[in-house]
């Protein structure tokens, strides 16, 4: 009896120095955590917290803390990223405001002179005033437009179109210019219908802004082109010229908001840097991509791509 006394005293005292040990490792653990927590925070590091133990409750903790901290620091990334964003744009923005402003002042100041003028330079001055006026409240619908379509409860309502006759009635709304800029016109758009589910006025919109970009920045080219085609399952719009491209640095950032190339701020160009962001919000809300191929002088692509659907 004695000795069965004596055994289970003994295992009650194993028992409390195994679960004294435990507790002291666990406490030991808890605190490297917390210490290792405490220096992250303080030194805004992107560390992890590494601890070695063989207790699983902690290794849970130890992965969703490590989760949490991944995710933390996907925050400030982002938050950084939207922080310059936000400041290259309002400086982007104060300069294609200040311009036509600068000169709309410029123009008033000169009707308003004590110094007579003939008719025909007033009539002039007016003129120049009204397309100043008329490019600053096109810029200004442009930015509204790209901020309503970057929105949350931003919706296109999309149904099955036929993209075939958009990409001739886009080509023909322009060939007046592209006629004027001695541009030769090649299109390869085929008679059999492709159908996608878009919004057409949305898909009128990116040909638009991509085919007058192409315009604008390909016309030493001397050529400009648009091909429908099959791709897969999908098909794709292609706008192209060969005029002096866009270099590779550009080009991941072509469809950033007001990012504009150097020679966009010529005034010859009146780029707003605009047309893309939109382009690009549209044809994402579309369930489409949009992407860029460039060698200078020889082809520069903008190519959408949409789910076909059977007809």
């Amino acid at each position: 009896m004695i000795i069965i006394l004596c055994s289970i005293i003994g295992v009650l005292i194993l028992i409390n120095v195994w679960q004294y040990f435990a507790r002291r490792r666990l406490y030991r653990n808890i605190n490297e955590i917390t210490n290792k927590m405490s220096d992250i925070i303080e030194h805004e590091t992107a560390e992890k917290v590494l601890v070695q133990t063989d207790q699983q409750a902690i290794q849970l903790l130890l992965i969703q803390i490590n989760r949490l901290l991944d995710y933390n620091q996907k925050i400030i990334a982002d938050y950084a990223r939207t922080k310059d964003s936000l400041r290259k744009m309002i400086s982007n923005m104060s300069h294609d405001l200040k311009t036509p402003l600068t000169v709309i002042l410029g123009y008033a100041e000169k009707l308003n002179q004590e110094k007579p003028m003939s008719h025909e330079e007033q009539s002039h001055v007016i003129r120049r005033l009204n397309d100043k006026v008329n490019h600053l409240i096109a810029l200004l619908n442009q930015f509204f437009d790209l901020v309503k379509i970057e929105s949350e409860d931003y919706e296109i309502p999309l149904s099955k179109i036929s993209i075939n006759e958009i990409c001739r009635q886009s080509v023909l709304e322009y060939y007046d210019l592209l006629e004027t800029k001695g541009l030769r016109v090649e299109l390869d758009i085929p008679e059999r219908p492709f159908y996608i589910l878009g919004n057409e006025q949305a898909l009128h919109r990116i040909l638009s802004n991509l085919i007058s970009n192409s315009i604008r920045y390909g016309m030493d080219g001397g050529v400009f082109g648009l091909t429908l085609r099959e791709e897969g399952e999908a098909v794709a719009i292609d706008i192209w010229d060969r005029g002096k491209g866009i270099e590779e640095v550009h080009q991941d950032r072509v469809f950033e908001r007001l990012y504009t190339l150097d020679d966009a701020r010529n005034p010859q160009f009146q780029g707003s840097g605009l047309g893309l962001s939109i382009s690009k919000r549209l044809t994402e809300a579309m369930k489409g991509s949009i992407q860029l191929t460039s060698k200078p002088y020889e082809k520069t692509t903008f190519t959408c791509t949409f789910k076909q659907m059977v007809y």
